[in-house]
């Protein structure tokens, strides 16, 4: 009968402190099945990916990126920062130990509060102690906070290595862009000295009295667009330099220093032919976003736990007496220690806003993951159709390329045997040199979608690989497979 005080008590508590809301429907993360992903298997491709094709600057370009570029720069630093929060959070589930002093030099009051000699006087008080507190987390408020930190941590080193593959990824795409931009300039220069050439036959002929002002004004027409289409073409490719230059890190110094690319365009890369059924296990943004749920998550059971009472154990040790010289005496010890427990009764609904707060994160944190799946999905499914379309329309124009090939020969045959005028070689090789154009934006188009689908299947990230901080998420490689 001696506890029934302090059972009554609390019972009272335990009947007035505010309850948890009831857990809300949550949405579900959508699953390889619910996408449609039933291809084989895709495995990383190598490291070095980009020297398929075989061409040295843009394997040291894309070493300068990876180095240089304040992208990934700003990555790691978001990795330390992460970091430094998972060391705050796992602060709290060890002890904490404090050292303080205090010396304060005060007129007492002339009452009989203060004993005399003190009185009415000036003296010094002073103290000093040590604490000890440790918060025993019986409802895991502490470890799941740590959890969340530790899945934001992991997020942010998936983000890195995603960065890591897009730079390399735009880079390559860049450099195919200058390739493309180049072979269109060359092209343009050899229409411009054609329509020149022309212009020039045509004059002649005029003075010859075998064609008219009318033939002249049209081949004078065509060589102002030829020298505008040679401009624009130019243009487009010192654009394309600047751009690689800004990808790589470097500026207007490094823009004179890259050369015209020399790559192998239809150098075909490990890219499957249908969308793999270990794509959201192989891309680091879905698996970003996969531990950003993580996260949100635990922050909600952290949240929940905020309802239950908090446990903590206090122990304390010091000194404290009115004049500096009765510090060292043996009166002026002081010590305790014993257990602190903490409930919330009112507050206001603080505590359910805070855990309808987290469940509206936690929802916002699985619709983001959808959209990153079904983004990944679209653009993986895209590039595959897109490869396929290109491939028929590289057969097509190779045949339109061997034509207008075949034609340009015949028309010299004919021009050397004096059965054809010159012009008619010319617009034979006119059309020669439209069909390379169109062959050069179908190969460059064909290559730019070989990488994108690269990408879009995860290049060459294995998460395998990356160390985690946390041994609970060490399931990366793993398909999505509960829903929060």
């Amino acid at each position: 009968m001696r506890n029934l005080p302090a059972l009554i008590i609390a019972g009272l508590l335990l009947s007035g402190c505010v309850l948890p809301p009831r857990e809300s429907t949550h949405p579900h993360a959508l699953s390889g099945e619910q996408v449609g992903l039933t291809g084989g298997p895709a495995a990383p491709s190598a490291q070095d990916w980009w020297s398929t094709f075989e061409d040295p600057q843009l394997d040291r370009l894309i070493r300068t990126g990876l180095k240089e570029s304040p992208s990934l720069a700003q990555a790691r630093a978001r990795i330390a920062q992460a970091l430094s929060q998972t060391q705050v959070a796992q602060a709290g589930l060890g002890p904490s130990a404090t050292l303080s002093a205090s010396a304060l030099y005060q007129r007492a009051p002339q009452n009989y509060l203060i004993p005399p000699p003190y009185a009415g006087h000036t003296f010094w008080m002073g103290q000093a102690g040590a604490s000890l507190g440790w918060d025993l987390d019986f409802w895991g408020r502490q470890a799941d906070a740590v959890h969340s930190a530790q899945a934001l941590t992991e997020a942010s080193r998936m983000d890195l290595e995603s960065a890591r593959l897009l730079l390399a990824g735009a880079i390559t795409q860049a450099y195919i862009e200058v390739y493309r931009e180049e072979a269109l300039a060359d092209i343009a220069r050899r229409s411009e000295a054609q329509r020149e050439n022309i212009v020039s036959i045509t004059r002649r002929r005029v003075a010859a009295g075998l064609d008219t002002q009318l033939e002249l004004r049209q081949a004078e027409g065509e060589l102002p667009q030829a020298r505008v289409a040679r401009e624009q073409s130019q243009a487009a490719a010192v654009l394309a330099v600047h751009e690689l230059a800004a990808l790589t890190g470097q500026g207007a110094a490094s823009y004179d220093t890259i050369q015209p690319p020399a790559l192998n365009v239809e150098a075909a890369l490990p890219v499957p032919q249908a969308l793999p059924i270990n794509l959201l296990a192989r891309r680091p943004d879905v698996l970003s976003a996969r531990l950003q749920v993580e996260a949100s998550d635990a922050q909600r059971q952290a949240a929940k736990a905020a309802f239950y009472p908090s446990v903590s154990l206090r122990a304390l040790a010091g000194i404290g007496a009115l004049g500096m010289h009765n510090l060292v005496e043996w009166s002026a010890r002081g010590y305790g220690a014993g257990p602190f427990i903490s409930l919330p009764l009112f507050d206001g609904g603080r505590l359910r806003a805070q855990y309808r707060g987290s469940e509206a994160q936690l929802d916002e944190a699985v619709e983001r993951y959808n959209d990153t799946v079904l983004h990944a999905v679209q653009q993986a499914a895209d590039q595959i159709t897109q490869i396929d379309a290109l491939g028929r329309e590289q057969i097509e124009q190779r045949k339109t390329l061997e034509a207008t090939e075949a034609a340009y020969r015949l028309a010299e045959e004919r021009y050397r045997a004096g059965l054809a005028s010159y012009l008619s070689v010319l617009n034979a090789e006119t059309q020669v040199l439209t069909a390379r154009q169109s062959m050069v934006n179908i190969l460059a188009s064909q290559a730019l979608a070989r990488v994108t689908l690269l990408l879009a299947v995860g290049g060459s990230f294995d998460p395998t690989t990356v160390p985690a901080t946390d041994p609970q998420l060490a399931s990366l490689a793993d398909p999505l497979d509960r829903h929060p």
